[in-house]
């Protein structure tokens, strides 16, 4: 071949390269559904994207599961705390009543150690008084008083 001959062969096979590549084939020549290729790295994004899903799941259960038992264990806490405010003012309540009790106890203690209760040996008898003591105006009573002495 000649030399002008190879270069017009160069460049006839050229534009021709260029106008397939610039005007593709527009009709298919197949039609309908087919997959496109999935590569290895969008699998493995696939894969790693459902596990972390999977594992997200998991820990959103744990987390129902653990709330479910803080609450029944607040729930329970909040019961026995009403109990024990109760109990605390029955206590209250008896421990008044014992120290008005163990006053009233001490008094009779101490009048026991000093015979303050003791009979008289001796009677005096003493002749009346023939004069009239004077009345005086009763005075109104009040409501009663339980005293505690204390101890």
């Amino acid at each position: 071949m000649s030399p002008l001959r190879a270069e017009y062969y160069e460049k006839t096979s050229y534009i021709q390269q260029q106008q397939y590549v610039e005007n593709p084939i527009e009709t298919q020549v197949i039609e309908g559904y087919f997959q496109k290729e999935i590569s290895q790295k969008a699998m493995a994004i696939r894969k790693v994207n459902k596990t972390l899903c999977g594992l997200l799941g998991v820990a959103v259960l744990f987390a129902f599961v653990s709330y479910y038992f803080a609450m029944s264990n607040e729930l329970a806490l909040n019961k026995l705390s009403r109990q024990i405010t109760t109990l605390n003012d029955e206590n209250a309540e008896l421990q008044n009543n014992l120290d008005r009790l163990k006053s009233f106890n001490n008094v009779d203690d101490k009048m026991m150690q000093n015979n303050m209760l003791k009979k008289a040996s001796k009677v005096i008898e003493v002749p009346a008084v023939d004069s009239i003591a004077p009345i005086s105006q009763a005075t109104t009573k009040t409501a009663s008083f339980n005293w505690a002495i204390g101890y």
